[in-house]
């Protein structure tokens, strides 16, 4: 089974695909970051939500650090298998700056516009500066 799974999976030359998390009841979109073969594995063996950090070069477990974690509901493979669609039940905010989710920059009247407020600080969920993801 592990196998036909991850051979749906385009990954790309670097091993990874982009994972898109979504809202399972309100289909508002979270979040984009990038899966490997291991982090789609756990996710799929814990239910609990695992991406690979570009930055750190790991495994990043979402919530591990600020308790705000995804819960699989769904995984989706797109048509071309380049890219997933998880739904999930986001505890929290699901963006490291502390907002509800990563799409807080509108483009409005040629201007770049930031249209949600910070929810908690990132010094309170992290006790320090911002991480990266």
């Amino acid at each position: 089974m592990t196998s036909d799974i991850l051979d749906k999976i385009s990954f790309d030359s670097h091993g990874l695909v982009p994972a898109i998390a979504q809202q399972h009841d309100t289909g508002e979109v979270l979040m984009m970051a990038w899966m490997n073969a291991d982090a789609v594995l756990e996710t799929l063996e814990t239910g609990q939500v695992c991406y690979w950090s570009r930055s750190r070069q790991s495994l990043w477990r979402k919530g591990e650090t600020s308790g705000h974690v995804q819960q699989l509901v769904d995984f989706r493979i797109d048509c071309d298998g380049d890219t997933l669609l998880l739904l999930v039940e986001q505890t929290g905010v699901a963006c490291h700056t502390g907002r509800h989710n990563c799409f807080f920059t509108s483009i409005r009247d040629g201007k770049a516009e930031i249209i949600s407020d910070v929810e908690i600080s990132p010094e309170a969920m992290y006790g320090q500066k911002t991480p990266g993801p």
